[in-house]
């Protein structure tokens, strides 16, 4: 076993183990990745090897105007792309590119005819549906058509307050023809987290569903929606889906079920695309807002498409006929990713409701019967399945599957042992790591490549990752900050609203003031390997600190969620003395399985574990039972939050939570008091 280097706190590589996987030759000759090689031998002459992805790498940096132009004819892009790629790359700020395109997202996404099913539809086990590439069409075009005429047009904000639908597809793609901003967010948002957000980019439109299931169960929307829309003065439509829920919509301001508002545009089965700018704005995400209003990134359309077209088929191997899929809300990033998809010839399999439907088994029976060939889901899914001892493997045939996609969270080195012994070995495991603020990967996985126990495989091409130290200095085998030092596409417009650029600036630009150039620093703690992957060790504003050693939240994780007894654990610093020396000590929080107390044979199992897989700073003072653990809406754990509480600190945004009342937990223990 690995162990972490007192000195530096990082992995010792005296003897690195072998690849987990290693793909076969056969299956290197018919990836994307090699076929989209050939093409830039073709087209460049740069006789770059379908295996040598650090030269494929280098290329894509080096020479962006041939990277991105072969990204945009590879992916067969639908459009104008003109004859200049990028204006001012070397500007982190202020870069400009593809500047002459014009082209429409929607349009690309739907221009590929499916044979069969474009979309497949699992609401636990209660909905079953499927959607063909025609009825798709037709959909969005009579959306389209009832959306202009109701007077929306290009810049407008449609806005979707539903679960993983085809509508929440259809309103996405209708509301992209005209050239409309989109923004979704899941339904088990409350009210004051929607207006939270949408209340800062004042809709025009809301498609909202009238209820949703989870876990078996109803969850009625209606009451929340009447008041959603009560204070939303910016609303001149509430088109309701009807769902999971039922009840009466007269008692909410200028509501429409969905069959009403396209009955009139019955006949219509064709879209009129709006070709736009490559920067025209497409989607406004939202930053988790667990330290206070959430930030509206703006996301353009041409970056949005490259990025993802990208990432599907050259890092995910994603090709015509593949059925892709992705454990996803519409509040997450992953459902935009997902529905991109399509653009690639791929059919969505989109699920929605809880994933422990069926003992923990629902997903992997929608695998089986639909053929899925790339399973999407978080490190937090393979941590709990492990825990509950599933082995689909044994129950399931999977003979379809080819790889299997984590993010969220960081996936430690027991996780990629779980994949390949318990699901399929035989799969690509690309654990990938970016973020809503640039809607797609810095790190990613590599179809042609080894996966190393604990790695992400590789940075994404034309992503131009490293980590630097605390002085701005490159770094190999040590952590520090992970960071992008040229521009790329994907990257956002900017905030919404910050006419001045202050907020975006400050966000991701201003780590660094003494270097000679700006760069985009991502707030991850981060560490590059000796193969070139990246371990990712938790957030940077979440890294302990004890004694001035910085301390990833997820090496303590890895390390306590091995024990039997653990069902999940939450680790902050906590300031001691309090007010008094700025330092802090590791406070460790553990929920137990049902009827375990916390008591000192299992306190030091707990430490000894911690001692000797890491060293002995990364054992917490303190250990403390608690009876559930908050979490965001997309079940990422809320450290920063916990910090406060414990800290006797404002927590600014409980809406963005899912369970907030798990704080309370926290609040004052007795054991933190000396």
């Amino acid at each position: 076993m690995n162990k972490l280097d007192p000195k530096s706190g990082s992995m010792s590589t005296d003897s690195l183990p072998a690849p987990i996987w290693l793909p076969s030759a056969e299956r290197i000759a018919a990836t994307r990745l090699t076929a989209f090689m050939k093409t830039v031998d073709k087209r460049w002459h740069r006789r770059l090897a379908s295996a040598d992805y650090s030269s494929q790498h280098a290329w894509s940096i080096d020479h962006p105007d041939e990277f991105w132009t072969s990204v945009w004819e590879f992916g067969t892009v639908v459009g104008e792309m003109g004859t200049k790629v990028v204006i001012d790359r070397d500007k982190m700020l202020g870069a400009n590119w593809f500047p002459e395109a014009r082209l429409n997202f929607a349009e690309n996404v739907l221009c590929r005819p499916i044979k069969g099913d474009v979309l497949v539809f699992w609401g636990e086990d209660k909905v079953k549906r499927r959607v063909s590439h025609a009825e798709l069409y037709t959909a969005v075009a009579q959306t389209a058509a009832a959306l202009r005429a109701m007077g929306v047009v290009k810049g407008d904000r449609v806005a979707a307050y539903l679960p993983n639908l085809p509508a929440t597809v259809v309103a996405m793609l209708a509301t992209a023809s005209i050239g409309a901003i989109f923004s979704s967010a899941s339904p088990d948002f409350g009210v004051q987290g929607m207006l939270d957000r949408f209340g800062q980019i004042e809709p025009k439109v809301l498609f909202a569903c009238d209820g949703y299931w989870y876990n078996g169960k109803v969850i009625g929307c209606l009451d929340k929606l009447g008041e959603i829309s009560a204070r939303l003065p910016s609303l001149e439509r509430v088109v309701v889906v009807p769902y999971a829920g039922s009840g009466e919509i007269a008692g909410i301001r200028d509501a429409v079920w969905l069959a009403d508002f396209l009955s009139p545009f019955a006949g219509q089965r064709k879209i009129h695309f709006e070709r736009l700018p490559f920067a025209h704005p497409l989607y406004i995400m939202y930053s988790s807002g667990t330290t206070g209003v959430p930030k509206c990134i703006l996301h353009c359309a041409g970056g949005v498409l490259l990025q993802h077209l990208k990432e599907h088929q050259l890092h995910g191997d994603v090709r015509a006929g593949d059925r892709l899929f992705y454990f996803t809300t519409c509040g997450w990033m992953m459902w935009n990713w997902l529905v991109t998809g399509l653009a690639s010839g791929a059919t969505l399999l989109l699920y929605d409701g809880s994933p422990f439907v069926g003992s923990g088994n629902i997903l992997f029976d929608y695998a089986d019967a639909e053929r899925m060939t790339h399973f999407g889901t978080s490190a937090k899914f393979i941590d709990a399945i492990a825990k509950i001892n599933l082995k689909p493997f044994q129950t399931h045939r999977l003979d379809s599957l080819r790889a299997v996609f984590s993010t969220g969270s960081p996936l430690v080195a027991e996780g990629f042992d779980y994949v390949y012994a318990n699901i399929k070995a035989g799969i690509q495991l690309a654990s990938v790591s970016g973020g809503t603020d640039i809607i797609s990967c810095f790190v990613n996985g590599n179809p042609n490549g080894p996966v190393h126990r604990g790695e992400i495989q590789c940075a994404g091409l034309g992503m131009a990752v490293d980590v630097f130290d605390d002085d701005g200095n490159p770094v190999r085998g040590k952590k520090g900050e992970l960071v992008c030092t040229r521009s790329f596409p994907a990257m956002p417009i900017g905030f919404w609203k910050d006419e001045s650029g202050a907020k975006y600036r400050a966000a991701y630009f201003e780590r660094f003031p003494n270097l000679p150039k700006t760069i985009w620093c991502h707030g991850d703690f981060a560490e590059v390997t000796t193969h070139n992957g990246f371990i990712i060790y938790g957030r940077s504003d979440a890294t302990l600190n004890p004694g001035g050693v910085r301390i990833g939240t997820a090496e303590i994780y890895r390390q306590v969620e091995k024990l039997h007894e653990v069902v999940e654990s939450i680790v902050i610093g906590q300031d001691w003395p309090p007010g008094n020396s700025g330092d802090v000590r590791i406070v460790l929080f553990v929920k137990l399985r049902d009827s375990l107390s916390l008591n000192e044979s299992l306190e030091r199992r707990i430490k000894a574990m911690i001692r000797d897989n890491t060293t002995s700073r990364h054992v917490p003072a303190k250990i403390v039972q608690v009876i559930d653990i908050p979490r965001t809406k997309n079940g990422k754990l809320v450290e920063l939050a916990v910090r406060n509480v414990v800290n006797g600190n404002t927590v600014s945004n409980l809406e963005a939570l899912a369970n907030p009342e798990a704080l309370d937990y926290f609040q004052d223990r007795v054991e933190l008091q000396a």
